[in-house]
């Protein structure tokens, strides 16, 4: 059976608990700034208990990416978060750039994320870069750790089987027109973003994209981040999308980890070689 089964499109609402962990990654200093500080506790504090409670709601099952740090820092919210039934997957230890650390550095953070989510009784199946930053070494490094997928890629927008030199896993494209930290994030310092959209706006947006992506046939990978939409307003605007994608009579919610399940399964699914970009220094030189 496709991945697909009988529906239009599949949504994932997935979310990232970043917590402090982004800013952070701009600088120690930062750790200085109590309002950036608490400004980012609100994610686990009070936006993932007011985001469970939505999934309760419609009984729905979510996937949540969490950072080592936040689940050591936070080990109660991941618990709450297991507890209700959701997916807990990695995303790196201290959400700074797998392009930045290379691949000693990459590695490191990598098994650093293992350990912290270990320390909470989680054991992922899936992946997502900091940032959506892979390198070309992280689709092998999730394959390595025996992980079934990844979400960072961009070059589709449905999921497919991609072979690395360690081993296949299936990639569940995500897109930054479906992340809310294009829509809500801001800061003064450090420089997050320079956005706050409305929640009707954003809500426009990504109805039209869910009602695009059914007659398409793909894969509706929604990213939020609890300390943005947790947000009293945000939460009513998710409320209203999933009560339009369910009006809609063709749309399945499922966690990441069940259509990395079901591509797996596909005999039909798209299968891809891991491809390295390599060019001429002459041609495209640095900067």
């Amino acid at each position: 059976m496709s991945w697909l089964g009988d529906n239009a499109a599949v949504a994932v609402l997935s979310f990232d608990v970043d917590a402090e962990s982004p800013i952070l990654a701009q600088g120690r200093r930062y750790a200085d700034h109590a309002m950036v500080m608490t400004h980012q506790a609100y994610g686990p504090l009070v936006g993932v208990p007011r985001l469970l409670a939505l999934l309760e709601d419609f009984a729905l099952k979510a996937t949540f990416f969490v950072p080592g740090l936040t689940a050591d820092r936070y080990p109660q919210t991941v618990e709450q978060i297991a507890a209700a039934g959701h997916e807990v997957g990695h995303h790196s230890y201290s959400h700074r750039s797998p392009v930045d650390l290379g691949a000693d550095g990459e590695r490191e953070d990598f098994e650093r994320a293992l350990a912290a989510l270990d320390r909470v009784g989680i054991e992922p199946t899936g992946h997502r870069s900091a940032l959506w930053e892979a390198s070309w070494d992280t689709p092998s490094l999730v394959a390595e750790y025996g992980l079934a997928y990844d979400s960072t890629l961009m070059d589709d927008d449905k999921p497919y089987l991609l072979d690395t030199p360690k081993g296949r896993i299936a990639e569940l494209p995500p897109h930054w027109s479906l992340d809310d930290w294009e829509q809500y994030a801001y800061l003064p310092r450090p420089d997050i973003g320079s956005n706050i959209e409305p929640p009707s706006k954003v809500l426009d947006l990504w109805t039209n994209e869910l009602d695009a992506m059914r007659r398409h046939g793909c894969l509706f990978m929604l990213t939020n981040h609890p300390f943005l939409s947790g947000r009293p307003g945000r939460v009513e605007t998710l409320r209203r999308l999933i009560e339009h994608a369910l009006g809609r009579g063709d749309v399945q919610f499922a966690t990441a980890g069940q259509v990395a399940a079901r591509v797996r399964e596909d005999p039909g699914a798209t299968t891809r070689k891991l491809r390295p970009v390599e060019v001429d220094a002459a041609l495209y030189p640095d900067p």
